[in-house]
């Protein structure tokens, strides 16, 4: 694009090409309107698929394949230790992205999305300027707009006291460059990044420790899900520090010294190889000019949005982690939908009763709907039943019955409200818990579905059968 030639024009401008963004462009140009999707990164596909969700799960699944390797001793099959060639990993890992990558780049192309890289920034309420800096003179023109979905995700927080200028400090993004396979790592923050990346490194060879702040891993997630996956992550990583914060970082050249205080205030000095900073994520509503716009930023940076993701600019929509919680690249692709449509004139809104989340680590942890701690917290009626995993045959068979399925169902009419699920696999077995809340099901449905067996997918049938007491695999006494 040449600034000489005057403004383009286009009817839908796409900020991020990401989850979101993608799905966003797709979506309009399915419905016949011409689009132009604007990215800086040189790979379609956002920080999901270049430097989050996709390479995260390649490395997770290499390390699912070495635990597994090592678990089936007790089963009489010995493997030699893994020798880990960490170049031809890295190399897989890139590949497994850039054929994602690819792949979106294509159906833009068949589906006529203009796709163009540079950094976006509003000069009004119906033009963008396109720089190849950040912060650069329009060098690539002018983009006049019916209407612009922004879509430009999130960044990894930065604390300043813990942001030292040391290459032996990362954040999730160099973490996943996989620049080796550290003797020791520290991860600060047991949210669900760190504790991913920390299954991965342990697996490869790392002595993993975390300090989280709180008093248990994955603050908001319901405790009896976390206590299964913190008993197996202590056998998995040197050390789980709670209730412990890190006062200091110090790169010493060959390791980094961290002073930790616990909740007694008593402070420690140990070193670390590598060190990951993963105290959560930070929405890029600061890069794109918003204060040339009507959109409103609130409070952590979010961007103000209505059921169908328009901004108090009533021609520009926000989607994806800009415009609030859940930052999940599923609840993004879904508001993308849902603002393509109300462009389209079409009614459409963001209603969904059950985000599904998942921490992909071993075990998963997946939820979906109303959780025990939100109820709690809400004071609002509700039931549990519960379906531990000990009594399943196809569990045991694998030799990980440590799992356990959970259902918050009302007590009047026993509707399913949320369920949980840690185990293996927890992430694909949520689907069907997603589906029956946002039917409006009842358990005596789901109990009535009959599950195939030997399957982990009996858990949440069972567990369904348990709000009314009946499971066969469970024993409870009549009343």
């Amino acid at each position: 694009m040449s600034a000489e030639n005057g403004p383009k024009r286009t009817d839908v401008a796409v900020i991020g090409a990401g989850p979101g963004g993608y799905v966003a462009a797709f979506a309009a140009a399915d419905k016949g309107l011409k689009v132009t999707l604007i990215d800086a990164d040189p790979q379609p596909g956002g920080v999901c698929l270049n430097r989050g969700c996709i390479p995260s799960k390649a490395l997770l699944h290499v390390a699912r394949l070495i635990n597994e390797s090592r678990e089936a001793e007790a089963w009489g099959v010995r493997f030699a230790p893994p020798e880990i060639d960490i170049d031809a990993l890295r190399q897989w890992k890139n590949s497994v992205v850039g054929k994602n990558s690819g792949g979106i780049r294509q159906l833009a192309k068949a589906r006529g999305v203009e796709l163009i890289q540079a950094w976006a920034r509003f000069e009004n309420s119906q033009t963008l300027l396109l720089s190849s800096e950040r912060d650069g003179e329009a060098d690539q023109g002018r983009l006049e707009f019916q209407n612009a979905i922004i879509a430009v995700g999130s960044r990894p927080t930065v604390i300043p006291a813990l942001n030292i200028d040391s290459p032996r400090v990362m954040n999730s993004t160099d973490a996943l460059e996989l620049p080796d396979v550290p003797e020791s790592l520290l991860i600060i923050g047991g949210g669900y990044i760190g504790l991913e990346m920390g299954t991965a490194y342990a697996a490869l060879g790392s002595a993993v420790s975390v300090v989280e702040m709180t008093d248990g891993l994955l603050p908001g997630a319901d405790r009896d899900l976390v206590r299964i996956l913190h008993n197996r992550l202590k056998n998995t990583f040197k050390a789980i520090h709670l209730s412990t914060k890190v006062v200091s970082l110090e790169d010493a050249g060959e390791s980094v010294k961290v002073v930790l205080r616990d909740h007694d205030g008593q402070e420690s000095t140990q070193s670390f190889a590598r060190v990951l900073v993963s105290v959560g994520r930070t929405p890029n509503s600061d890069v794109v000019g918003l204060d040339k716009t009507r959109v409103r930023v609130i409070e952590r940076g979010f961007v103000a949005v209505d059921p169908q993701r328009r901004t108090d600019d009533p021609h520009i929509y926000a989607i994806g982690d800009i415009a609030g919680e859940p930052m999940l690249a599923h609840k993004a692709s879904y508001e993308g939908k849902v603002a393509v449509e109300a462009i389209a004139g079409e009614p459409a809104m963001f209603d969904a009763r059950a985000v599904p989340a998942v921490v992909f680590t071993d075990p998963e942890i997946a939820w979906a709907g109303l959780t025990e701690t939100q109820a709690t917290a809400a004071d609002m009626p509700f039931e549990v039943a519960k379906f531990p995993w000990g009594a399943s045959g196809r569990a045991t068979a694998m030799g990980r019955n440590d799992g356990l399925t959970k259902m918050i169902v009302s007590p009047e009419n026993k509707a399913i409200l949320g369920v949980g699920i840690v185990g293996i696999g927890a992430g694909e077995l949520i689907a069907e818990a997603v589906l029956a809340i946002e039917m409006g099901a009842i358990a005596q449905d789901v109990a009535m579905s009959i599950h195939a067996h030997p399957t982990l997918s009996e858990t949440v049938g069972e567990c369904a059968e348990q709000a009314f007491g009946t499971s066969p695999h469970l024993f409870r006494p009549r009343r």
